[in-house]
């Protein structure tokens, strides 16, 4: 049986389990004292069974690599028949208590307990990640969010060590010496509220930390804590991430009519980890890049704090309030990412929060919604397998665009007057999306059943044209949004169906005095079947450009009229507001992306507007899209060539940048993935060594290593030069960094070196992510191309002996997507279809990679 069935849980089975049990609290004792990779592990758990249930037989999950001694209301239980997953539970009494003693594993893969030693002091670091389905890998656990307990976790751990956990950390108590003779400790947390399973938390080790506090709206004083670890701890910038934390407090607070639910608030910047952040209830983890070590992009400064509110919102928001079973994870994440940029926007400096989710959230989900997996929002989660593929760009940033057009639709007022409704009344509790929805049409007196069946339980994304006739005096006589639906083809997947949409359009016009394109009129209505004629514009002088979705109101592909598309062209940059000209750099890719413009029109567009773009997220996306049209989009020889013009242009821009500014570093960043020619790695190697400076510029430790990647790519620079950094940065970062810049040296050796390591499954989760990423990396595609073949031969294999969080990234990133041929495209269809039934997931990531490739292959076409 493969890693993934065995670990599997249906949703049938989980139904059948919540009818029958009501759990009490676990008591979990732990030791992480003990030597070598398992720690020990007893839980003790009180639940009742349902009448119909008493006599039967249930299961309870813990994953371990041996069977653990369990007893039931004192009663042996027999463990020979132990699969490593689940552990069978019975006869059922009236009252119970199960106690499961055993030894669990830690990992490094970023699931359960991972460990980590720090390169820079030998020092071990343990953080857990639970979500979806982990706590199983610390402690036995009944695993689903709707069998919701208290939790009391006792820890004995090395005395001198950190330890954090869901409620105050108490005073540790002497519990003598380890192995190598150093004093132990015990810490006894008190019992959380009832809470899921998968927001239970523990991070141990001698992790630094800083602590402040504020007063909540009900008056009690709010323990934060923000922590990570003690080679890094110089880097960390508290008091950024306090300041954000308030705000949040005081808006969330707020808007949802409901005290923050627990008793400290601790935020722990964590080594390997799998996402941005996890939601834990009181200790929430981060992966450790939003530790700046040196100068980044302002973009990545505004997605930390968009995360830091993203997890502060799921405190009430999936922490308080949780779904039943994870067809509803896109709410819990729609409402957290939707919340945290309406807070950003209305209650911190980073008033353009909406820009940045045009930007990046929309074109993300924009791109999921055109893939064969595309989805309703409102997803058939049948398994644990469905769900772990489904923390997408349609969980996340779709479900968050439509929350976005339904608050258009029902007013801000009454939409957060529901919430208000449902939180009080459902508190502390697991419910289902109708909850939510009778509360949204009780405020707003909306029928809201055809607005959920429309946008919610359907897939696909639709588009809207402007079309307009103008009078012989210039004016408009007719302005119309024509809506189309996808036609299920492979590069317009989604369902024939047309939606209502609450949007505006605007009228920009040159202004005399700046020159800048600005907002004249703007038109706000409901936009519903095939053709809405914009009524209030009749009789008005024709602009220079009309935008339809004016605000990014609703979620639509939109296409411009002619005129409009020729002013946009020539005078992008010049558009005065940051989110119209955003949505107009979104026309622009989306246009490119289905093969209706040329890419090389498309680079050639941001390297000609790009140098005005003021946006940090903007042109961090824009300098993305300029890779992905170099690298898949262009034929070879046609990029060859263009990618030249780009690499001179990017040294102009970053030249002509302001001093210290933030595009300079994103030029000189976007300068060493792209330079080929002598001249210009002859530039990246004088930045490198520091002989030609641009002043502004640091030139940091991850900057170097950054540079010294694309001279390794180019041929320019090799081992020699890569162990020295490495010997000069003498870090975990250091490490990752010089693992990919040996994946990326363009000899056949490094390359299968590369593979080999990754195929292995020896590396940890964040070194296989480096490695392959340096492997994918090449001037010469033909390097890659015997990996194609091994790919299609050994993927399955791969995936069904990894846990997900390996599995998945392998899959995707060793994709052999540098092969851009329709022979990849077929191989790719045929695993899809041999695998289907079989294992979904894999099928899944393979036919999303295909994807990519089909719209690749069709766009070559255009260009």
């Amino acid at each position: 049986m493969s890693t993934a069935a065995r670990l599997n849980i249906t949703r049938e089975d989980a139904a059948d389990r919540a009818a029958a049990l009501d759990v009490d609290v676990y008591d979990v004792v732990l030791d992480l004292t003990r030597p070598g990779g398992q720690f020990g592990s007893a839980t003790t758990v009180s639940f009742r069974a349902a009448d119909a249930a008493v006599g039967t037989t249930t299961w309870i999950d813990f994953v371990a690599s041996q069977a653990p001694t369990v007893s039931l209301n004192g009663q042996r239980l027999d463990t020979s028949n132990y699969d490593g997953a689940r552990i069978a539970v019975g006869p059922l009494a009236a009252e119970n208590t199960l106690v499961v003693e055993g030894e669990a594993d830690y990992t490094t893969t970023g699931e359960g307990l991972h460990r980590f030693v720090d390169p820079v002091d030998d020092e071990v670091y343990l953080y857990t990640q639970f979500e979806v389905p982990d706590s199983r890998r610390m402690f036995a656990v009944f695993e689903q969010p709707d069998l919701k307990a208290a939790f009391r976790f006792t820890v004995t751990a090395r005395a001198d060590w950190a330890v954090v956990s869901n409620q105050p950390t108490p005073e540790p108590v002497p519990a003598g010496v380890d192995e190598q003779g150093r004093a132990t400790a015990t810490w006894s947390f008190s019992a959380t509220p009832r809470i899921s399973s998968y927001i239970t938390a523990l991070v141990a080790g001698p992790y630094r930390s800083t602590h402040s506090e504020l007063t909540s709206s009900d008056g009690r004083t709010i323990p934060l804590g923000v922590f990570c670890r003690a080679s890094l701890f110089e880097h960390l910038d508290a008091e950024n991430i306090f300041e954000l934390t308030r705000q949040g407090f005081e808006f969330f607070e707020s808007q949802y009519g409901h005290p923050y639910p627990f008793e400290k608030y601790d935020q722990l910047f964590v080594p390997e980890f799998n996402a941005g952040a996890m939601e834990n209830a009181g200790c929430v983890t981060f992966v450790e890049n939003y530790v700046f070590r040196s100068r980044v992009p302002d973009a990545v400064v505004e997605r930390r704090a968009i995360t830091i509110l993203h997890e502060l919102a799921h405190m009430w928001f999936g922490d308080l309030v949780t779904m039943r079973w994870w067809n509803d994870l896109w709410l819990n994440e729609s409402f957290a990412e939707f919340m945290s940029t309406l807070a950003a926007a209305e209650n911190t400096r980073y008033t353009g929060a909406w820009t940045t989710f045009s930007s990046m959230e929309k074109s993300w989900a924009y791109r999921q919604d055109q893939l064969s997996s595309t989805h309703p929002i409102k997803a058939e989660i049948r398994d644990l397998d469905d769900v772990l593929v489904n923390f997408d760009g349609i969980t996340y940033a779709k479900g968050a665009s439509v929350l976005r057009q339904l608050v258009a639709w029902v007013g801000q007022e009454n939409f957060m007057a529901g919430v208000r409704e449902y939180i009080a009344k459902h508190a502390w509790t697991n419910t289902q999306l109708p909850d939510l929805m009778v509360e949204l049409e009780k405020a707003s007196g909306r029928d809201l059943s055809e607005w959920t069946r429309l946008w919610l339980e359907t897939s696909g994304v639709n588009t809207l044209r402007v079309e307009v006739d103008e009078a012989s005096d210039g004016t408009v006589s007719e302005l119309r949004l024509v809506q189309s639906h996808p036609d299920g083809s492979a590069t317009r997947p989604g369902e024939a169906v047309l939606r209502p949409h609450r949007m505006a359009v605007g009228f920009y016009d040159v202004d005399a005095a700046s020159g800048a394109l600005v907002r004249t009129r703007r038109f706000e209505l409901d936009v519903d079947g095939e053709t809405t004629v914009v009524s209030e514009a009749a009789g008005t002088a024709r602009p220079a450009l009309i935008l339809p979705n004016d605000d990014d109101l609703a979620y639509a592909k939109i296409r411009l009229d002619e005129s409009s598309w020729a002013v946009a062209g020539e005078r992008l940059k010049d558009v005065a507001e940051s989110l119209p000209r955003t949505l107009l750099w979104n026309a622009a890719w989306d246009t490119t992306r289905d093969g209706e413009a040329s890419a090389e029109w498309f680079v050639r567009l941001v390297l000609a507007n790009i140098g005005e773009e003021s946006d940090s997220t903007v042109v961090q996306t824009l300098l993305r899209q300029v890779s992905t049209a170099l690298n898949q989009y262009l034929p070879d020889a046609q990029s060859d060539a263009l990618r030249i013009d780009v690499a001179d242009r990017l040294w102009e821009l970053a030249r002509e940048a302001e001093a210290g500014f933030d595009s300079q570093l994103q030029f000189v960043k976007a300068l060493a993935v792209h330079a080929r020619t002598d001249a210009q790695t002859h530039v990246l190697e004088s930045l490198w060594d520091g002989s030609v400076e641009l002043p502004g510029l640091e030139l940091s430790a991850d900057l170097r290593w950054e540079l010294l990647t694309g001279l390794v790519a180019a041929g320019k620079a090799g081992e020699a030069e890569i162990a020295q950094a490495e010997a000069e940065d003498a870090t975990a970062t250091g490490a990752l960094a010089a693992a990919q810049a040996r994946a990326a040296v363009p000899t056949a050796e490094a390359k299968r070196q590369a593979w080999e390591q990754t195929v292995a499954g020896t590396v940890s989760n964040a070194m296989q992510r480096q490695v392959l990423t340096g492997f994918q990396r090449t001037h010469d595609a033909s390097l890659l191309a015997p990996y194609a073949d091994e790919y299609f031969a050994r993927i399955e294999r791969i995936w069904n002996s990894r846990s997900h969080e390996m599995a998945e990234p392998a899959a995707i990133l060793g994709f052999p997507s540098s092969q851009v041929s329709e022979e990849t495209v077929n191989r790719a269809t045929a695993l899809v279809e041999r695998v289907r039934e079989t294992n979904a997931g894999l099928a899944r990531t393979v036919a999303e990679c295909r994807d990519d490739m089909v719209r690749a292959l069709n766009a070559r076409q255009a260009s």
